[in-house]
């Protein structure tokens, strides 16, 4: 083993030390799982995001019976909000002029229009329903601290240790979990709990994360994490 891979190995085992599950600091944060990235025929549709569904449903479950939050993100876009230049970055978020779909304008997640259940809604599915009770972060950015309350409400709770799943792993995701980290946050991201449109995007985020932002672990490795409390 060469002196660069045996580093990396110290540094992974103190980051799997540092970064393990305890009920009263850790969080999970469900990122933008809504119909408008999910469904079907959305403009904006990421056909793996429904794979992981299972996945997540089982990581609810886990955190909620420890009394663990469950935090969940939904990207909204605002025409008074033009942060993201809707044109050329995200024009499928911007006011329909004719039939949606990738590349047109399409009212992805465009505040007022498509509430509940269609296609193109902001909303989390049903799958995955937020409970009255759980909180739910509203970002115009893909970094969902910016401009939000998030950072407030995990200090608030005494929250250190992040653990990270959604869509899409290149995009918010990565944004979200890039700004956790330089908040001090532990983040575990969870890698088959997140889902991109492009594998090897997908992939390159978790080489980039391992050595110098963030724990992998699988939605096994979590939950036997849990269950070992």
């Amino acid at each position: 083993m060469s002196s660069h891979d045996a580093n990396l190995a110290a540094k992974l085992k103190v980051i799997d030390d540092t970064h393990r599950f305890t009920a009263e600091k850790s969080a999970l944060l469900v990122i933008d799982m809504q119909h408008g990235f999910i469904d079907e025929g959305a403009s904006l549709e990421v056909a793996a995001a429904r794979d992981i569904i299972p996945n997540l449903a089982s990581l609810i479950d886990a955190f909620r019976a420890a009394a663990a939050p469950v935090i969940f993100t939904e990207f909204v876009y605002a025409e008074n909000v033009p942060c993201l230049r809707g044109d050329p970055f995200g024009i499928e978020h911007l006011p329909s002029e004719g039939a949606p779909g990738f590349g047109s304008q399409s009212n992805n997640c465009l505040i007022g229009h498509n509430a509940g259940t269609g296609a193109e809604s902001a909303d989390t599915i049903p799958a995955l329903q937020p409970r009255a009770e759980e909180l739910i972060i509203r970002g115009h950015t893909y970094d969902k601290f910016y401009g939000t309350p998030l950072d407030l409400a995990l200090r608030c709770q005494n929250i250190s240790h992040l653990f990270m799943v959604g869509i899409t792993t290149d995009v918010c995701v990565n944004a979200t979990l890039i700004a956790a980290t330089q908040r001090n946050y532990c983040v575990t991201a969870i890698t088959d709990g997140c889902a991109s449109p492009w594998p090897e995007l997908h992939e390159a985020c978790f080489k980039i994360w391992r050595p110098k932002f963030a724990r992998l672990k699988t939605t096994t490795e979590v939950l036997e994490e849990i269950e070992a409390m």
